[in-house]
Parts: structure tokens; C-alpha cells; sequence
């Protein structure tokens, strides 16, 4: 995820305990107050929004895949498991799908879900007014690239709907991945009578949303920090969702995370560095692998990050395994933009692929050479020194990691003035959407697991391109791997495209989050996967 954006927070985050009262329930999901059918979970940061077409966070992605439900539910290790569809189809040149979908599921307004649901939602989603941010992802569908460019009317996009239970969807070409597409909430359906109903309001709250998944959501004003998921008695499947209520609570404040796990008031917490170091070996220690990285975007419309030299500069002043360190969880330094353990290449991981000389010289400390390419920039620039701010969200790991940043750069290059912005996650992917900032502190979770989810992102003309790297050998690369028929030209065009990226510091990466959690051993099937939506509790229970 992950801009999804599914943009991570840089690391860890809590909530006072008076926000996870708010909740409605302080008392142990196990204990007698609780019951067993009530879950107390917390996420990294505030959602961003609940309408498919338009958000771009982990967070909101998460609340998307337990109340909205798709084609295919991805399972455990991400295996694609039938949800709405029941059967599915392919022609032999793996351009026409078939779907034939259930007919026992209904919106939470009582409306039943049909085919047609998802013909709309599609072409609301590649529709330019609607402003998804995600639309690019539809590229490969027939005409979707046309309309996203405003070439095309949103009603020649390749998906119809024969009758209520039957969808086809046509594509330009074959996509290796598209199975994987399916489960992503964006490709879920969308309730065509509500969306008119709500306007611009729909999605921003819990009462202006309709849901078809395994819960509907309560209690989300579109601000506040808690809110809960109750059982959806609409979903078709509801006899094998066994929990109640999920209480959900946003944590900004480490010191008190632990605290309230102890304590019976959260099921699962997210550690800090201390406690994870401290932890490790006790019951319920819990490593989660995300399929992210956290990297710095430089606005490359402004000088001097429009510099290549400065931006090497920025990359070789920083100690990545120190930073790591200093964020917590069990994040590991970044030598390449895909994170390891995502992909495998006949036998290999594909980031060992992706290693070689560009990674070993861009992406590793290197003080002195550091200095050199400053000195560089500052003859191409005509300055001896620079002042910029790196713009970071407001919980503790993402202000620990900025402040870092500034005392490495600050401390290697001699005449580079660094200053932190720490502000809420929507305020912040405002300004950096909009292009008002400097350098961002941001993540990026795959969207699925294949590289092509990094590296899409960065092409010139895509619409979550923030920090407007322009590489016409890099749009190249990605361009032809989408539609070269051999997989093995396909995996060699990936492999240049990311060696390309980092030779050049279109990004910087920084380190691949690995998260450490304290999880309840009461708590049973909760399915987490490192790209996507990451948490699927459909069939989560709590044990006796």
C-alpha cells in the first residue's frame, strides 16, 4: 500500500487511552465485559476515506476489505479465493473473463449486488472528474487508458454486465496479475443509488458509506480516531463471520501502546523500538512482513532536487541501518525500491535480481562520496548552500525519522540547511499532492505482490507521480514490460527499470518496514497479507 496512498506512516503509532474509550468498549475481548465476540484492534494512522474510487491508504484499504467485498477475497499468502464470483472463465488468448457472481449478497441499504454494480463503479473510478488517483491500475482493461486520458467516454471501457449475474471483462492485452487486481478494494463493486444519493459527501463517514462485506462500519465522523466494525447481517457468508464487533481505535503515542495492551484494553499492539528489542521472546510476539518501503520523494519541479548530483548527495548521507534502528519494529535498510520476500523469479528473490552496481553505489552510506556530489550540485547550481524541509506525518516514528534525516544530512554536507514539517497524514498528502512541499517522508505498501506496483508508480505520466521523476529510459522499460509476451523479457524490463530509478534517485530508499506486534494468543484467523489491503478478519475468532 502504499499517496494508498497506501502511504505508511514511517513506523509506529498509539492512542491515549480516553480516544479507545471512545471506542465503546474498554474491557479485555476475552474478559466478561468484552465478550468473545468482540475484537480491540488499533491501526497505524487516521482513514483517509471509505469510496474505492478514491482512496489511497493502508488504513482505509483495510476498512474497505472487511466491509466491501470484490470478485475474489485474497487468503492467506495472498491466495485468490471465490467471493462474489462463483465461477470464472478465460479465452484462450487471456483477453475475455467471465464471471458469473452469486446472487444471495446485498448492499447494507438492502439493494442486491449485480453486475451491474461493478460496470458502474469501474467507470466512475476511470472517469477523470471522479480524481482517482488510482486509475492507472485499470491500464490493460480495453480503452481504460484512453478514457483515463479523457480520449475516450467512460462507456467503452471493456466490462458489461449480461444480465445480474454475469460480468465480462475485456482487456487490451494479457495481464499476468489480474487475478491479484481483483481482490484489491478498488476493483470492488459500487452502489450506484447511494453514491448519487450522498454526492460529494459519500465515503467521507461511516453513515453517508453502503457495504456489502463481512461488516459495515459505525462511529467514523471522517475525523475522529475510533470507530468499530460490526457484523454485516446482509453479507451472504455471515454464518462464517464469527466476530460480533471489532473496536478500532488510531495510536499516536508509543509510550501508552504497550500500556493498554497490558492492561486488557487492546488485543494487539504495535511495538515500539524499546519494547521490541525487549519483547522478542515473549508469548504473543508477533513479526508481520510488509511488502513496503519507506523512501524519500524530492520535488523534482523545484530546484535543487531537479539536481541529480544533489540528489545522490541526499542518498549517500544517509546511514540506513542506523535509521532503521531508530524507527523501530524490525525494519531493515533499503538497497533496493521492491522489498524482498514479495517476488519470486524462478527460484529467486527478485530483489537479488535487482542488486548490482547502481544499489551499491547510490543506495549505500557513503560520507565522502557524499561530499563529492555536493560539491558537484553546488558548481551546477551556482549555490554553496541550500534550505529545504522534509514534510513527515505526526506520529512518533515518522518525526523520529525525520529528525534523523536532518542531523545525518545536516551533519555530512556542509552548507545544507534541513528543516522537519511534522503534520497530520491527510494534510500532508494534501500539500504533497498538490506539489507544496520540499521532500517527503513517505511509504509505498505493493498494491500486490509484483514489483510492477513500485515501479508503475513513478513513470512520468502517472497520477500518484509526486515528486515528477521524468525518465524516458525508465517509462520505456516499465512501458514494454506490459506488454511483451515472454516472461523473461518481462522480468529483465522490471529488473533495468528499478537498477534505472536508483542510478538516477528518481527515489531514495530509505528501509522496508517489518513490523513487531504484541497479538493476544486468544486471537485465531486473522489473515494478514504484506501487499494489499494487509488484515482480513472475515474469519477471525477469539478462542476460548
Amino acid at each position: 500500500m502504499s499517496k494508498f496512498r497506501k502511504l505508511m506512516a514511517a513506523g509506529v503509532v498509539t492512542l491515549a487511552g480516553a480516544a479507545l474509550a471512545a471506542c465503546g468498549n474498554n474491557s479485555s475481548s476475552s474478559s466478561a465485559g468484552g465478550g468473545k465476540k468482540t475484537l480491540n484492534w488499533m491501526d497505524k494512522t487516521e482513514i483517509e476515506g471509505m469510496d474505492v474510487a478514491k482512496v489511497t491508504d493502508a488504513t482505509s484499504f483495510t476498512q474497505l476489505n472487511n466491509t466491501m467485498e470484490g470478485l475474489y477475497r485474497l487468503g492467506k499468502n495472498s491466495k485468490v479465493e471465490n467471493a462474489l464470483a462463483t465461477k470464472t472463465t478465460t479465452s484462450k488468448d487471456g483477453r475475455t473473463w467471465t464471471f458469473t457472481l452469486r446472487k444471495d449478497d446485498k448492499w447494507s441499504n438492502g439493494d442486491p449486488v449485480t453486475a451491474k454494480d461493478f460496470v458502474y463503479s469501474w467507470r466512475r473510478t476511470v472517469t477523470p472528474s471522479t480524481g482517482s488517483q488510482y486509475s492507472y491500475l485499470f491500464s490493460g482493461i480495453e480503452n481504460a487508458d484512453a478514457i483515463v486520458a479523457g480520449k475516450k467516454k467512460p462507456n467503452t471501457l471493456g466490462v458489461k454486465a449480461v444480465g445480474d449475474d454475469k460480468l465480462v471483462v475485456t482487456l487490451d492485452k494479457r495481464i499476468p496479475y489480474f487475478k491479484l487486481l481483483m481482490g484489491f478494494p478498488l476493483f470492488f463493486p459500487q452502489n450506484q443509488k447511494a453514491v448519487e444519493q450522498y454526492g460529494k459527501s459519500y465515503g467521507t463517514s461511516s453513515k453517508t458509506t453502503v457495504y456489502n462485506g463481512p461488516f459495515v462500519q459505525k462511529g467514523w465522523t471522517g475525523s475522529n480516531l475510533s470507530w468499530k466494525l460490526v457484523k454485516n447481517k446482509n453479507y451472504w457468508d455471515k454464518k462464517n463471520v464469527k466476530l460480533n464487533t471489532i473496536n478500532y481505535s488510531v495510536q499516536k503515542t508509543p509510550s501508552t501502546d504497550y500500556n493498554l495492551y497490558q492492561s486488557g484494553k487492546l488485543d494487539a499492539a504495535l511495538l515500539g523500538p524499546q519494547a521490541s528489542k525487549e519483547l522478542k521472546n515473549q508469548k504473543g510476539y508477533t513479526l508481520r512482513k510488509t511488502a513496503s518501503t519507506i523512501y524519500l520523494e524530492m520535488n523534482q519541479k523545484k530546484a535543487p532536487f531537479n539536481n541529480e548530483n544533489f540528489r545522490k548527495a541526499l542518498s549517500l548521507a544517509i546511514n540506513r541501518k542506523e535509521l532503521a534502528n531508530s524507527v523501530g519494529g524490525a525494519a531493515e535498510p533499503a538497497d533496493t525500491l521492491s522489498p524482498e520476500n514479495m517476488t519470486e523469479v524462478k527460484g529467486k528473490d527478485y530483489t537479488n535480481l535487482v542488486r548490482g552496481a547502481a544499489t551499491k553505489q547510490f543506495n549505500t552510506y557513503n560520507k565522502k562520496q557524499a561530499q563529492a556530489y555536493w560539491k558537484k550540485a553546488q558548481k551546477e547550481l551556482g549555490k554553496k548552500s541550500v534550505s529545504f524541509s522534509i514534510l513527515t506525518y505526526d506520529d512518533d516514528a515518522s518525526k523520529k525519522g525525520g529528525e534523523f534525516l536532518q542531523s545525518s544530512i545536516e551533519s555530512a554536507l556542509k552548507g545544507v540547511n534541513v528543516r522537519v514539517q511534522s503534520i497530520p497524514k491527510k494534510t500532508a498528502l494534501d500539500h504533497a499532492g498538490s506539489g507544496d512541499y520540499d521532500v517527503f517522508l513517505m511509504g509505498w505498501t505493493a498494491d500486490f505482490s509484483d514489483p510492477i506496483s513500485f515501479l508503475d508508480l513513478n513513470t512520468s505520466k502517472n497520477s500518484q507521480n509526486w515528486e515528477k521523476y521524468s525518465d524516458s529510459t525508465y517509462d520505456k522499460l516499465v512501458a514494454e514490460s506490459k506488454v511483451t509476451p515472454s516472461e523473461t523479457t518481462r522480468w529483465n524490463d522490471l529488473v533495468k527499470a528499478e537498477q534505472r530509478i536508483i542510478s538516477t534517485q528518481g527515489v531514495t530508499p530509505l528501509y522496508h518496514p517489518e513490523e513487531a506486534w504484541m497479538v493476544r494468543s486468544t486471537v485465531k484467523g486473522v489473515v494478514y497479507n504484506g501487499a494489499g489491503a494487509p488484515y482480513n478478519f472475515k474469519e477471525a475468532y477469539i478462542a476460548n
